[in-house]
This record gives C-alpha cells, structure tokens and sequence, in this order.
C-alpha cells in the first residue's frame, strides 16, 4: 500500500493543535481570567506549580523531614536528565522558587547554581526550561499573549498590517495602570488566585507606542483601540526563542550588551526616521525573548561587568534598559550557574558586592550516596543501551570509587572512609545511630564539593568497553584499571598528594570488591537452602536454651546437653560479634523471634541479613574443602570437582546476574584469594 499525505494527516491531532493555536478577543481573554485567575500567573508561579503539577514525595531521613519531587526524574523524557542524589540542594531551589512564587523577596534575586564541573548544574537548568516549555502546553500551564490587527487605513502605525508583541506580553498589561486595580476587582482575580497578584508595570515600547497612537486616533476611546487587539495562546520554545533564552558569554572583546537587551535595525530607520523609535528596534536579546518565561546564564560570573548592571536591575527591579529606550518592564527567572573557581573570583572581588548582595546561592555538590550513584552509571550503560554483557558490581566499584573520592576523612578514628560510605547509604553499623550520621554530615562542611566528576567516569567505563581486553563482556577490573591508570593524565587533578589520595580511595574499593565477590562465592557454595535451615534451626534451639538457661537435647542420644557455644560462636565469629557481644546479640535474635510470633509471623533467617549472611559463611566454611575451589587455578581438575563447580556456577549466573565467561573469570579469581591465603598460612 503506497504511503499518502492523508495517511500521515490522520496522525495529527487536530483538535490540540487548534486548541494550541487558540486565538480570540480581549474579552474572550476576560472572561479566561475570571474562570481561571492563574493564567495570569508570573514567571516564578508558573515554574514552580510546574514543578508541583508532578507531585511531591516526602520521606525520612536521619530523622529529617525531606521533599522529593519527581519532577527532577525526567520521566517524561525517558530519564535521560534524570537528576540523582541531590534531593537536599533540589529542596532549596524550589523552596527559593515558592517564596518568589508568593512575593517574599527572592524574586528580586538571580538564583545561581554553584558547585563542581559535572554536578549537574547545567541539567537541572535544562530541565526548567524545557519542563516550562511543555507546561505552556498543558491546560494547567496555559498562558496568552496578543499582537496588533491593523486595517490598510492604520498599517503605518505599526509598519504593518499585523504586529506582534515583541516580548510576549501578558494582555492584561494593555489596561492603564491606574485601572488595573479596579478591573482586576471586578475580575474577581485577588480572590480567586493562587497567588498575589503582581502584574506591574508598562508594556514594551513597541506595543505601548502603537497602543499611544491608536488613543490618539480614536480621541482616547478605548473600547475602539482594543478592536485591533487579538489575544494568542503563547507556546514557549526555546528553539524559536520564544520565553526560554539562554546566554553564554564569549570573551570579554566580543561581548556586547544588546545581546542581552535588543539592538536597532537598521533597516527600519528609513522607514521610520529616527533610530529612537520603537518600531525600528529589534527587541530580540536574550532579556526580551525571555520574557514570560526563564532565562539560563551559562557560566554567569564569566560576564564583562557591563553585563552584570543589566542583570543587577533585570533581577532587583525587573527591568532591562534596551539601548536609546527607557526602562522597559521583565517577568521571567533569571538562573545562572558557576563553578567553584568563578565563584572564588567573586568572593575576592569587591566589585562584585551588589552581585552578591542579589544573588540566593544553591550549592549542587556531587553525590555523596552510592545507591544514588550508581543510578547515573546505570542510565547510561544498561543492557538496553549496550549491547555487551556488564558483570555484576562493575559499574558498583566506579560509583563506589567516585563517592569515596568526594567524602572528607571522619574525625573520628575509630570510623573508615568506606564505612563513612555506608552509612551516607543507609547501612546500619554497630555502635552508630542515625544521629551519629547527621553529626557526620555536619562536621564535613565542604564534603562533595570537590572530588572525582561523574564524566570523568563515564570517560573510563567508555575506554574500557572498547579496550581489547574486554572480550565479550566488562568486569570491574579492567574499569578498575581504567579509573586509576586515567589519574595520571587527570588535568583537574591539582596536587601529587590528591593523586595519592584517589589512589587511596581505589585501594579500599579493591578490597571492598574483594570481599563482595569472595561472599557470592560463599553463598553460591552453600546455597543449599535444606542445609541452611537445618543450621539456623540447630543456632536457633542453641540461642534458646542459652538465653532461657535451660539444657538442649541431643536429638541422636537422646540426652540433654549444655547449648553448643562452639557452634554458636563459630557463626557469630562470621559477622565480627565479639566475645564481649555476644548475649546481646543473642538476646537480640530471640526478642526479635518473640516480637514476631506476637504479629502472628513465623520467623525466617532470611529477613535477618546478619544472620542469613553468618550461616552461609559458617555453610562455606564447612564445604569449601568438599569443592577444592583452589583446584581451579591448576590445570588438572577432576570430574567429580568439576562438577561442583559447574553447579557453583550455574548458581552464580542464575541468582547474581553473570555470564559464562563473568562467573568464570569470578571463580579463578576467588579461588587465588584462597590459593594466597592457604599459601600464607603454610
């Protein structure tokens, strides 16, 4: 069947697309307003009941009430700017768009991103801007602007027939200040917002001059002058630069303020006479288009100084001074972002006192929770996206590397950095309450602030997959290689003694590799789950007896015993329960059985992560000879053991996720751990 124009027109959305397009009287627009107040909305309400429109999650931790908004999640685009980990520093930044929301100040303020290269300062802008895009196209987010229709008698007016607001304007900024307060009463809009109304100030002067000229014409009838106004439906875009502007600074010779304000076209001034007349002017900067909506400054302290009074007065009074105009009125958020070196500049620059006077800093620090990590790693090597296979712990061991790198040292000595690590993700360790956790966080005020940049790791996980040496799949050693071998060349890196450092931070992870894969091998051993159980049972009637001093019976004699403290002991030796621990670790065990007897449960070892990972490993213990896992590193292996380990395998593809050649490569790996090992003790 040939493909036809009509076939792909049934694809369109006729309806949306007129409803989009939407076009009418200003009364028609009236009577908008007086269903729906918040069309009238300014630019800092409308971006944050954007981000409420997605709804917000509130949860605990360390005993802090905290706000996720899913929003920041870009489910709407796939999660390809999913922004993760930064739940805190997402938290003041729209706390800081709330209260300019409602009036409290900071809408009088430049709202500046600041922390390291790669912590997502640029995404988080990019999402505003297009999250508002989409928004203006939502019956929620809907908003209007108007232009001109002009019949041949008035044309010279305008230059045109048709001419259109040039900064997108609000339509209710056609009414004369002096009315405003009285229409808006009868329009119910003090009552019926969401929020307090502040739509001030003057149109554009384009608009305001045609506006001028046709009360002249009809002798001051406005009825008859807003004849020739039509109301639009306003679609923002950055692309066709219409309420999204972006600016990013060149050097300090090539730059030019009327990229920011609009300049005179040159072409018009013949047409109009005099190059101060609005007509001839192309109000096309970035302040002007942006109008309405959100304007992004990339790198903003790299701005000449001349650049920053038009941004001083642009957030403070929002007002712009385009050039041979009066100050012409703005409503948009103004957002910048900087590293930590241009904003080191601004501190010793005592020009810059009025910069940061107008400024609510948000710090975006990298991550500093591994699960939260590991979650940008996974996004952009998952199997759907990399058609190789990626051994389990790989892209781990790069997270695991990149948050220790960006944690300080804790001042306790008594604490690790990797244990500080586990804790920040939610492990519990002995000893340390949730309280000790918000201590450590506290003390460490600069933590994420510097450290290894996540590009730089998606960088060395790329180098890996397409090195030689990753024959059919990517492990954690060849992306371990990569990360540390990358350290030399590293031009961020300022000092040998950082150098070592990171070198450091890889040492802890090897070892903490270590000992992750050594326990998958332990638990695919004796992942026989009969003799588990019968383990735990036996631990389980021991605990009892122990704690209740009473005696256990012996189920071969048939005669009653004292409880077996070397069984006991040789499991809780597994988890580090010290000797001096050891009946409160017990007395743990049975309360906790108690409490959930009371609940009507059964209890199983399963749920209690300690203990399930003490009887696996005593399990181990007690078969790992059975299975001579070091025979794997020499070239003679009998059937019998062969076997085993084939069963081993088979367990480790099926319940941690490897492939043939990934368990292979696991298991001679472990194997010359114990192969080390045995050697040491002999």
């Amino acid at each position: 069947m040939t493909l036809t124009v009509a076939d792909i027109a049934k694809l369109q959305d006729v309806q949306e697309y007129q409803e989009l397009h939407w076009e009418g009287s200003f009364d028609e627009y009236l009577d908008f307003v007086r269903q729906d107040a918040n069309v009238a909305r300014t630019a800092y309400q409308r971006v944050y009941d954007m981000i409420e429109s997605h709804g917000r999650e509130e949860y605990i931790d360390s005993r802090k009430k905290l706000v996720r908004y899913p929003f920041f999640r870009d489910e709407q685009n796939g999660g390809k700017d999913a922004v993760y980990g930064l739940d805190i520093p997402l938290m003041r930044l729209v706390n800081a768009l709330k209260s300019a929301a409602y009036g409290y100040g900071t809408e009088k303020r430049v709202i500046l991103l600041h922390g390291p290269v790669g912590s997502s300062k640029s995404t988080i802008a990019r999402l505003l801007k297009r999250g508002l895009e989409r928004y203006s196209r939502t019956p929620e987010g809907k908003l209007y602007t108007f232009e001109w229709r002009l019949p041949d008698s008035l044309s010279h007016v305008a230059g045109s027939n048709v001419f259109r607001s040039p900064m997108n304007e609000e339509p209710l900024k056609l009414i004369p200040e002096a009315w405003r307060k009285k229409v808006f009463e009868d329009l119910s809009l003090y009552k019926n917002a969401r929020y307090p109304v502040m739509l001030e100030g003057e149109l554009d002067p384009a608009s305001r001059y045609i506006f001028s000229e046709l009360m002249e014409h009809y002798a001051g009838d406005f009825g008859k002058v807003m004849q020739h106004v039509v109301v639009k439906r306003l679609l923002l875009s950055e692309k066709d630069r219409i309420g999204i502007g972006t600016f990013q600074p060149k050097d300090e010779k090539n730059q030019d303020s009327t990229e920011l304000t609009g300049d005179i076209n040159y072409r018009k001034i013949a047409e109009f006479g005099s190059d101060s007349d609005p007509r001839a002017f192309n109000f096309d900067g970035e302040f002007n288009i942006a109008n309405r909506g959100i304007i992004e400054f990339i790198e903003v302290l790299k701005l000449d100084v001349a650049f920053l009074y038009d941004l001083l007065s642009a957030s403070q009074e929002h007002k712009i001074k385009p050039k041979k105009f009066a100050q012409t009125d703005i409503d948009e958020v103004i957002i910048g972002h900087t590293n930590e070196a241009e904003y080191k500049k601004l501190l010793n620059n005592e020009f810059m006192e009025a910069l940061r006077d107008r400024t609510v800093k948000i710090d975006v620090p990298y991550i500093t929770k591994l699960d939260e990590e590991i979650k940008i790693y996974t996004k952009d090597y998952s199997t759907g996206r990399i058609k190789r296979h990626i051994a389990p712990h790989t892209l781990e061991v790069a997270a695991m590397w990149a948050v220790l790198t960006r944690l300080e040292e804790p001042k306790k000595h008594n604490l690790s950095l990797l244990q500080k690590m586990k804790l920040y993700n939610g492990k519990s360790l002995p000893g340390y309450t949730e309280d000790n956790v918000k201590e450590l966080r506290k003390e460490a005020v600069r933590e994420g602030m510097e450290g290894i940049s996540p590009r730089y790791v998606q960088d060395k996980i790329s180098n890996a997959l397409v090195s030689e040496k990753s024959e059919g799949h990517l492990n954690p050693f060849l992306v371990m290689n990569e990360l540390e071998a990358g350290l030399k060349t590293h031009s961020l890196i300022s000092s040998e003694d950082e150098r070592k450092r990171y070198r450091e931070c890889m040492a802890h992870v090897k070892q903490e590799y270590e000992d992750i894969v050594k326990n998958e091998v332990q638990r695919a051993i004796s992942a026989d789950e009969e003799a588990v159980q019968k383990l735990c049972a036996n631990y389980i009637d021991n605990v009892k007896a122990y704690t209740q001093r009473e005696k256990v019976k012996n189920k071969y004699t048939g005669q009653d015993e004292e409880p077996d403290e070397r069984l006991m002991r040789s499991i809780e030796d597994k988890i580090d329960i010290p000797e001096s621990r050891k009946d409160d670790f017990r007395r743990e065990i049975m309360n906790y059985i108690g409490a959930l007897a009371i609940e009507g449960k059964v209890f199983d070892y399963r749920t209690n992560e300690r203990l399930h990972k003490a009887l696996e490993a005593k399990l181990f213990e007690d078969q790992k000879d059975s299975i001579k896992l070091s025979s794997l590193i020499s070239n003679v292996v009998d059937r019998e053991t062969q076997k085993k380990i084939d069963i081993v395998k088979q367990r480790m593809i099926r319940n941690f996720g490897y492939n043939e050649e990934s368990a292979t490569d696991v298991l001679n790996y472990v194997a010359s751990i114990f192969a080390r090992g045995d050697a040491n003790k002999s």
